[in-house]
Order: C-alpha cells, then structure tokens, then sequence
C-alpha cells in the first residue's frame, strides 16, 4: 500500500471512531472527542467538519461552562435518512418507517395475503405506500430490512415451516426494484438485536421468540452467532417429546409443536370445544379463571421450562428474554418458569419478558439499516420512544 493509501486508511478509521464516539456517547464536543480517542485537535475538527458537511453529526449548542469558552457540542443527524423494516409473520406484514436511530416512527399493518403467488408484489405495493410517506432527507431510504419467521442466510431464505417463502428471491427482486439495500434475517435474531441495541445491553444474551413457531436470537460476546449456514438458534426444533407430534421440519417431538402460540391455541381449543384464530379469547378466558385456559398456560410454562433449563445448560448467557403475548398479558407466567428451573447452574441467570415487544424485531431491522450504512459495528441507538433513562445493562 502506498504513503497515500496509507494515509486515506488512517483518516477512514479515525473518520469512522468519530462518528461512533458521537453516535454512542454523544453529544461531545471536539474537545472531548480528541481526549477520547487520542486524536489530535486538528484532526478531529477537520473530521468533525467533513461528517458534518455530509450531514452525519449536527452542532446542537454550546455547553454552559462556568470558565473559558463554551464548547460546541456535537449530535448524530439520525434524520439524515429514513429506514423501513418489516416484521413478515405468517398472518400480518407490519412495516415501521422511521429515522436512523429508531425514532419518528410510522408504523401499519397489513394481512399476509396467504398465497405466495401474491405476496412479492403486496410486499411492493406496501413499501411504495410507506416510502410516499418518507419526508425528504439528503441520502432518502438507505436501507429494507425483513424478518422472515424461519431460517435465512445471506439474505436467502432457507426454511419457512408456516408460509412458503423459499422459491421467492425476495431480497434480490425488491433490490432491483427500489435500488435500496435489503436485508432479510431471521425473526428472532432481530429480535435479540432491538432487545440488545434498545435496552438490555448485556453480552450475551439469548432472546426466545414465541410465535407460530419458537425461534431463538443468540448474542455471544455482542455478536450476533447464526452457526455454519443460518440454522443456529432453531430452538423450536429441538426435540423434547420423543415420538410425539410431527412437526413441518420433518422431525417428531418438537417442542414448538407443544408450546409455540399456536400450539398452546390448538390445546385450549382441544379442552373446551370451541374455535379460536388468535391468543385472544384465550387471554380473555384466562383472566375469568377459566380452567381450561388456566391448564393452557401451565402446559407452556412446563414445556418452556424445560427448553430453557436446556437452553442455561447450553449457553450459559447473562440474560434470557422471552417475547411472548403469555408472558406479556400475565404478569406471573416467568416467576413460574423460574421456580421450575432448579439447578444450582441456572441461579445466576436473569429471565426477564420482551421490554420492545412488537417493535423487537423492526428495532432490530433499524440497527441492521443503520450499521450497513454508516459502516460501523458497534452501534448503541438510543431511541427517544424507549428511553426511560433506565437502560438495563451490566455495570463496572
């Protein structure tokens, strides 16, 4: 590499240290920046002017100091562009619109309209109405992400068990169509994001996402671990009931067969004779006392219990979060998980429900958006929807 190379790599890097400093620890003034990083003044403001030429990093005020002069401080433009993510889930496409760091949301949602025949061109028609209703910024949509409920890998998908997803190749056709980048990753892997990204900043962290189907986001050492070729964290497919039901992966026994949101639905359906499309009623019925949806709930506790006894044996992770409408509508189901998990290896671990929920997987397609833009891996977006001023996180 040349003298000049050289000197252009070195500019890039510090170019790309600033940004971060600003975007994770912002508002900074030049002068905390160059104490920071170890920069020299100089080089800092002409990297601080070039990002802000570039309409990355905004002059938001000065600090009110007692002595000397007031520093300029320095903030991420985060409404320098706009990013759609997309939750793709067996019955609804809900598309956010939102600003590079979460914020300014815009967010509906649309019937999956079942036949996959028909589903590229809604997903199209959805995102042209959606980018209608983008404000005008200098760098426009930067980035789609989707969430598939199901095994993706390079931006393939591999396995739908619900929908039938893998003879469509979406993220190629909506790349040649829009001219933005996409981005498809598994549902529960950008769920694990948003929870990380937006308020449980732990290292490693395991986030169970319960569905029509039950997927696993597995965080180790803050990076996103997806195995070989995509099928880690398929947690729904593990087998916990030898020779029981058989499950669309082509295996018996599956435990989302047992306690995914359909299959508890399917089982309160199967005690008390009646029909039900949704969680719903269930809900409903549980807050009555009702005995049948009272037993639902206890079989989802028992057969979570023992996938996340298998799940602390495996990993060993900081923290479990469980996104699921059974432990977002009934304050007691995870104090019940806990008591059933006995092991003295299990003790140091917390299990906590979603804190983003629905917006789990859409905030983790926004930090995907983000970080492919700006280029930069270590991305801590704070949006001012989830800012309680209580982030959750490990401490010194």
């Amino acid at each position: 590499m040349s003298s000049l190379g050289s000197q252009e790599r070195i500019r890039d890097i510090n170019s790309h240290l600033v940004l971060q400093s600003i975007i994770n620890d912002g508002p900074l003034s030049r002068a905390d920046l160059a104490k920071n990083l170890g920069l020299t003044k100089a080089t800092v403001s002409s990297i601080v002017q070039a990002l802000i030429d570039s309409s990355l990093v905004k002059e938001i005020g000065s600090l009110d100091t007692s002595v000397g002069r007031k520093p300029i401080m320095l903030s991420f433009n985060g409404d320098c562009g706009s990013i759609i993510a997309i939750d793709l889930s067996v019955r609804y496409i809900t598309i956010l619109l939102t600003n590079l760091k979460g914020d300014r949301c815009l967010i509906d949602q649309y019937p999956n309209p079942g036949e996959t025949s028909l589903l590229l061109a809604r997903i199209i028609e959805i995102i042209d109405i959606t980018m209608a209703k983008a404000p005008e910024t200098i760098y426009g949509v930067i980035g789609i992400s989707i969430g598939v409920h199901g095994v993706v890998h390079n931006n393939t998908v591999l396995f739908t068990p619900y929908y039938e997803l893998t003879d469509l190749n979406i993220a190629e056709i909506l790349e040649n169509h829009f001219n933005i980048p996409i981005y498809m990753e598994n549902e529960a892997n950008l769920s694990a994001l948003g929870e990380k990204i937006y308020y449980y900043d732990y290292s490693n962290l395991i986030n169970i996402s319960v569905h029509s189907g039950i997927g696993l986001g597995i965080i180790v050492d803050d990076k996103l671990y997806v195995g070989r070729n995509g099928y880690a964290g398929e947690f729904g497919h593990t087998i916990i009931v030898p020779h029981g039901k058989a499950c669309p992966c082509g295996n018996s026994g599956c435990i989302e067969q047992y306690a995914s949101e359909q299959a508890i639905i399917n089982y309160y359906q199967e005690l008390t004779h009646t029909s039900i499309n949704s969680p719903d009623p269930l809900m409903a019925a549980y807050s009555k006392g009702d005995n049948g949806a009272a037993r639902s709930i206890e079989r989802f506790i028992d057969y979570m219990s023992i996938g996340i006894n298998n799940i602390l044996n495996t990993f060993n992770p900081d923290i479990i979060v469980i996104n699921s409408i059974f432990t977002m509508s009934i304050p007691d189901v995870i104090p019940r998980i806990m008591s059933s998990l006995q092991s003295h290896m299990n003790q140091s671990c917390q299990i906590v429900p979603s804190y983003l929920q629905d917006m789990a997987i859409l905030l983790g397609g926004v930090y995907i958006c983000s970080k492919n833009f700006l280029g930069i891996d270590s991305l801590v977006l704070n949006s001012e929807l989830f800012d309680t001023g209580d982030k959750h996180g490990e401490t010194d």
